[in-house]
C-alpha cells in the first residue's frame, strides 16, 4: 500500500527535487495532488514551476491547484535572490509546461480531498503555511481527517533573521494556526535540512546520472548553490527531506518537542521557539527532526534520479 500524500509548495529549486523525489522509481509515495502557494516567488510563478515539475517527472495525472497569492495579514514576501526571477533559473526546463492547472483553489482541493478520504492522506507542506491554514479556518472538519502532516520549517535558528526561517516568516500567523491544530506534525528544520548539503563530491555523482531528471536537478544545485558560497560546505536540500522521511523514516532521527510560533516579536516574528525538556509545561505538539543519516539520505536520493 503507497502512503497518500498532498505536496502543498512553492517551487523553488529545493521544491522541485523533492517532487521528483516523490515522484521516483524508488517512492513508496501516491501524491494525490500538488497545490502551490506564494513563498519563494509569486503564486503565479510557483503553479508553472510545479507544472513544469510534472511533466519532467511524468505525473500527468495529478492535479496542480493554485492557491493563496499571499500571506494570512502580512506582504508577501520572496526569496528570488535565492531562487532567481522565474523561482526555477539555471535549469534547461522548457519555460512553458504542457500540463494544465486544475480549475479550482488549491484550498478547495485540499479541503475535498480530505474529506473524501478514509483519514489516511499526509499533507507535505514545504513552502508557507497559508494554504493549510486557510483551508482548517474554513472547513474544521478536516482537521482529525489529515493523517498527519509533515513539513519544511522552523528550527531552534533562522535563515531569514537571526531567529526565522523563511516558510514560518512568510506566513508565522499561518503557521501557528497549524501548529495549534493538534493535528500530528513532524517538522524539518533547519537543525536538520541543512546537513543534507550538496557537497561538490555529490553533484560529481549526481552529474555522471544518465537522466533528464539527474541533469535537471544538477543544473537546480549549480544554480542554487549560489546562495550557499562561503557559508555552507555546499546547497541545502531542505523540501526534500521530509519526503525522504516519509519514504524511509530510518534516515532520522526525531525527538518529542513543544514548538510555539512567534507572531509578535520585534526581532523574533516568524521563531519557532523549541521546548525539548518540558519547561513550558505545555503538552509536545511535534516531533522535530534533529539527525539525518547523511549517506542515507544521498543514496536514496541518487537512486530515486537513477530511476527516471
Amino acid at each position: 500500500m503507497k502512503k497518500k500524500i498532498i505536496i502543498d509548495c512553492d517551487p523553488g529549486h529545493d521544491d522541485a527535487m523533492a517532487i521528483l523525489l516523490a515522484a521516483s522509481g524508488v517512492s513508496n509515495l501516491q501524491i494525490e495532488a500538488i497545490t502551490t502557494v506564494a513563498g519563494n516567488v509569486g503564486v503565479g510563478k510557483n503553479t508553472k514551476n510545479a507544472l513544469r515539475i510534472c511533466d519532467l517527472s511524468g505525473l500527468h495525472t495529478v492535479p496542480v491547484a493554485m492557491g493563496a497569492d499571499r500571506s494570512l495579514i502580512r506582504e508577501p514576501l520572496e526569496a528570488a535572490h535565492v531562487h532567481g526571477e522565474s523561482g526555477l533559473d539555471g535549469t534547461g526546463l522548457p519555460k512553458e509546461p504542457i500540463k494544465k492547472v486544475a480549475d479550482a483553489h488549491a484550498v478547495d482541493v485540499l479541503i475535498e480531498k480530505l474529506l473524501a478520504s478514509d483519514g489516511d492522506i499526509t499533507l507535505v507542506p514545504i513552502g508557507p503555511l497559508t494554504n493549510i491554514a486557510i483551508a482548517m479556518r474554513k472547513e474544521p472538519l478536516i482537521i482529525p481527517k489529515i493523517n498527519e502532516i509533515a513539513l519544511m520549517g522552523g528550527g531552534t535558528y533562522g535563515n531569514r533573521t537571526p531567529a526565522a526561517e523563511f516558510n514560518i516568516y512568510a506566513d508565522a500567523e499561518a503557521a501557528r494556526i497549524v501548529f495549534e491544530s493538534g493535528t500530528p506534525i513532524k517538522m524539518f528544520g533547519l537543525d536538520v535540512t541543512h546537513q543534507a548539503l550538496a557537497t561538490p563530491d555529490k553533484l560529481e555523482e549526481l552529474t555522471a546520472i544518465d537522466s533528464p531528471a539527474a541533469a535537471a536537478v544538477a543544473d537546480m544545485i549549480t544554480f542554487y548553490s549560489g546562495a550557499y558560497k562561503g557559508n555552507f560546505a555546499g546547497a541545502a536540500l531542505h523540501d526534500p527531506c521530509p519526503i525522504a522521511y516519509l519514504i524511509d523514516p530510518s534516515i532520522f532521527e526525531l525527538k518529542k518537542a513543544r514548538v510555539d510560533v512567534e507572531t509578535k516579536g520585534e526581532f523574533t516574528y516568524g521563531m519557532t521557539v523549541a521546548d525539548f525538556k518540558g519547561r513550558t509545561g505545555r503538552a509536545p505538539n511535534v516531533q522535530f527532526a534533529t539527525w539525518l543519516d547523511q549517506e542515507g539520505f544521498w543514496q536514496l536520493f541518487m537512486d530515486a534520479l537513477r530511476s527516471y
